[in-house]
């Protein structure tokens, strides 16, 4: 039998991939498409925003369905909302929304005592496997006498609303807890001086239509390392979510990664 989802944020770019690609997809079947109650588009099919034709789901607010597993494309406030109610009735969630303060983060984790979580910043397959080269790098090169200057570079859409990316931000957190570096840079202006060996700097580019790119440089002297990963569409995040969410479906709860997913 097909798993049922519930797609939340099925309005946004990515929702509409998501439901698109569930409903090419006869491993899933679409139950819900959620969004806010102000969303001018309520009532609309959902397969018509998605462009794959009429599917008998209109879009509406977060309620009882009969999905196995929600998937979350959407706001920090607007997930936080779909948690509290997959806490309600007892449903898995994959979490793909980026952005949420320190109380909310702590709330996913306590969620995941109740429900089953997968919660990454990034749900790309290659973009989780550059995470795992990232960290084999870093605790290769973490005792380099002469030192490592890493460097995070990331390009996304002009309508990316915070920076850096979550998945910036984690490619730093991989490579700060192998070596140490305490000071986070966001972009540098003015006469700063030598690179300090603390830091760790991030870059954020906003162009065009951009679906999303990250370099992380590893500088040392006399010679360079840069892991690139780059999307070329959006599809590859919504194929990994949807992945996420076929493995979610009959876990015990817990808070679950990619990694997980994917078996790294």
């Amino acid at each position: 039998m097909p798993l049922k989802i519930a797609v939340h944020g099925a309005a946004g770019r990515m929702g509409q991939r998501v439901t698109a690609l569930a409903c090419a997809d006869a491993n899933f079947e679409i139950v819900a498409a959620l969004e806010s109650a102000t969303h001018p588009a309520l009532g609309q099919d959902a397969g018509v925003l998605a462009a794959v034709g009429e599917i008998g789901i209109p879009l509406a607010v977060v309620g009882e369905s009969a999905a196995d597993v929600v998937v979350d494309f959407s706001v920090p406030d607007a997930a936080i909302a779909a948690i509290a109610h997959c806490l309600e009735f007892r449903k898995p969630i994959v979490i793909a929304t980026t952005g949420f303060e320190d109380e909310q983060e702590a709330y996913i984790h306590k969620a995941a005592g109740t429900i089953p979580v997968v919660w990454a910043p990034s749900m790309s397959t290659a973009v989780n496997l550059a995470m795992k080269l990232t960290e084999i790098a870093s605790n290769a090169l973490k005792d380099l006498p002469s030192g490592v200057d890493v460097e995070i570079i990331e390009r996304h859409h002009r309508f990316k609303e915070d920076a850096p990316s979550g998945t910036a931000l984690r490619f730093g957190e991989i490579v700060a807890n192998a070596m140490g570096q305490t000071e986070p840079t966001h972009g540098r202006a003015g006469r700063l001086g030598p690179r300090g060996r603390e830091e760790i700097g991030y870059h954020a580019v906003r162009t065009g239509d951009n679906p999303g790119q990250h370099t992380i440089i590893f500088g040392m002297l006399g010679e360079t390392i840069e892991l690139k990963v780059a999307a070329t569409n959006r599809d590859c995040y919504a194929q990994g979510a949807l992945l996420a969410a076929q493995w979610l479906a009959k876990k015990p709860p817990g808070l679950y990664t990619m990694n997980d997913v994917l078996g790294l």
